[in-house]
């Protein structure tokens, strides 16, 4: 990025007593309303809070810095964070900025898939936030969706969250701490934000894989448990989570390619494609190690049960001899063998018992019992 002359220190120091309220990260932070979460100018690498956007946007391209040549980006820039704003809120931004109409859209309604656009000179990048958070008891965690809408310009930043999971605040914070990575513009919020996607990403992808394990364990474990109702809802937790990793990867491998962004952002754009890369290789084993898995867990299903029917099947022949012999003796013809013999009865339930004792200890053989 090129460098621009700046004020002298004593009328810069005059210009913040008058236009804005110098703070340092470590300072509070700025009251606001709606769905704008947060909004600072940003100069040499520290924030200035201002009263309104308008403002923040003034100090920056009128009042802070003066181009060294025609052309040259300035090296302050605003940031604006919003969450879920409405048609109305974000049409205000966008009138600040110039921002497109198309993007603006997008931007409101949310639901878009992982991407990279550029407006004349105003970029606009898209990707999906992942969470994993605890919905019902019997379910267990869920993975949840939701999206991050970044707006960049020479000297500006919005950022339009969508969901309730993967909050910017941290990453402003923790950025403000640098002074020297926000000299570099509004390309290092980029890399910021990416990288706490990708973070995100990382971390969701280590659950999943706990998961996995110990559906894993319960499926060959001797044990018999029902675990297909919980391997279908890894599954499509992965499918959720491959939408959103997938299409990210080509995204962030052109910014490393776009004029705006710093050599040495482009380095760290480079390690996030990196961390990027190993997470969806990551997701698409869960999803090749899912599927014998079920597979498995079917089988063993289907074994279990043919087990219990030539359980069932071996009792119910163990249990048809008596009734078969009982069902003969009831049928009170008067002249019948042994009915007037006085050991008839105990020959019965000898003969009975026998039979049942040699058909038992077949099956037991057979391994049917």
């Amino acid at each position: 990025m090129a460098m621009t002359r700046v004020r002298p220190a004593r009328a810069t120091m005059s210009l913040f007593k008058q236009r804005g309220r110098m703070q340092t990260s470590a300072g509070p932070s700025c009251v606001r309303d709606s769905a704008v979460i947060d909004w600072a100018a940003y100069i040499d690498g520290h924030r200035v809070c201002t009263d309104s956007v308008g403002d923040a946007v003034r100090l920056v391209r009128d009042g802070r810095l003066e181009p060294a040549e025609p052309g040259e980006e300035s090296a302050g820039f605003v940031w604006v964070g919003l969450h879920e704003p409405s048609a109305a809120e974000l049409q205000e931004i966008a009138e600040v900025f110039g921002l497109h109409p198309l993007a603006v859209e997008d931007a409101i309604h949310a639901h878009q898939r992982p991407k990279l656009e550029r407006y004349d000179d105003v970029h606009f990048l898209v990707m999906k936030t992942v969470g994993y958070v605890e919905r019902d008891p019997e379910d267990g965690e869920v993975v949840e969706t939701g999206e991050i809408m970044v707006f960049v310009g020479t000297d500006f930043v919005v950022t339009v969250r969508h969901g309730e999971h993967g909050g910017l605040g941290p990453v402003r914070r923790r950025l403000e701490g640098n002074a020297e990575r926000l000299r570099q513009g509004p390309a290092a919020v980029v890399h910021a934000v990416t990288d706490h996607v990708v973070d995100g990403y990382t971390a969701v992808a280590d659950a999943i894989q706990e998961d996995v394990d110990e559906v894993e364990e319960a499926v060959f474990s001797p044990e018999r448990t029902d675990e297909s109702r919980r391997i279908y809802r890894l599954k499509r937790e992965v499918i959720q989570l491959k939408r959103a990793v997938g299409p990210l990867a080509g995204p962030v491998r052109s910014l490393s390619g776009r004029r705006f962004v710093p050599t040495e952002i482009k380095e760290y754009l480079r390690d996030v494609e990196d961390h990027l890369t190993r997470v969806r290789e990551q997701v698409e084993s869960f999803d090749e190690l899912l599927n014998p898995i079920l597979q498995a867990h079917m089988t063993q299903v289907t074994v279990a049960d043919n087990q219990d029917m030539r359980k069932i099947s071996a009792w119910g022949a163990i249990f048809m001899v008596p009734t078969a012999i009982a069902g003969i003796y009831g049928m009170n013809f008067k002249f019948m063998p042994e009915l007037q013999w006085r050991y008839g009865y105990f020959l019965i339930m000898s003969l009975i018992g026998g039979i049942c004792l040699g058909l038992y200890r077949g099956f037991r053989r057979n391994g049917w019992l």
